[in-house]
């Protein structure tokens, strides 16, 4: 089976750090920042698109500086401290990886970004594709999921979207994929019951007992 995983807030613990780098990047504009869950709302959505949905009056140019701002504040959080892995991941993606099963990552994340966290973390090896927001479309738009539909030869029906938003679920709907949701991150479980996920997580390694019953 081909999972494909979101990565901020579905396999790493970084809602908090997103948060306060997008505060700190206000700031540094000279602009009050943003309370928490307006910043919750749009994690998921690649940079651009976020800081056009928190920002829609401000002009290109000041976005651009935001979108720098952004990235350095969230570079200098995360060298102090990475962010961890939700607990029961890395033994998840042990188990799918050693049951034959296709690991992929479709991320609102930059490439530098994940290709950064992913030599530091040293788990480039458990993934088989990955896509990011600024090589193809952001989410909500499933060509992401397209691309690694076509990359693996599979159909829709034989992969599965993991993910923490509105953004990751509606993605899968418009293709017909199956979604599993998880409750711990950005979105609040309540607003993704409405897209009828196979399963909502409240732990991460639940997955396999879903796995097990699909494959």
């Amino acid at each position: 089976m081909l999972f494909i995983f979101d990565w901020d807030g579905t396999l790493s613990d970084s809602k908090a750090k997103i948060t306060k780098a997008m505060q700190f990047a206000a700031e540094d504009m000279g602009w009050s920042p943003l309370d928490d869950h307006h910043i919750h709302n749009i994690i998921g959505l690649g940079l651009p698109e976020a800081i056009h949905r928190l920002y829609p009056a401000v002009d290109l140019p000041d976005r651009q500086r935001l979108r720098e701002a952004y990235a350095t504040r969230f570079l200098s959080l995360d060298e102090a401290r990475p962010s961890d892995f939700f607990p029961g991941v890395m033994e998840t993606l042990d188990h799918l990886k050693a049951g034959g099963h296709t690991l992929t990552i479709a991320t609102g994340k930059s490439r530098k970004g994940l290709d950064r966290i992913f030599s530091v973390l040293g788990v480039a090896d458990y993934f088989h594709a990955t896509r990011c927001a600024d090589e193809t479309a952001s989410k909500p738009d499933p060509l992401m999921l397209d691309e690694l539909l076509r990359e693996f030869g599979a159909d829709a029906s034989e992969a599965v979207m993991i993910g923490d938003t509105e953004y990751d679920m509606e993605m899968a709907r418009r293709i017909n994929m199956p979604r599993i949701a998880v409750s711990y991150g950005a979105h609040h479980i309540e607003r993704l019951h409405s897209y009828q996920p196979e399963l909502c997580l409240d732990q991460f390694d639940q997955l396999l007992g879903w796995e097990k019953l699909a494959t």
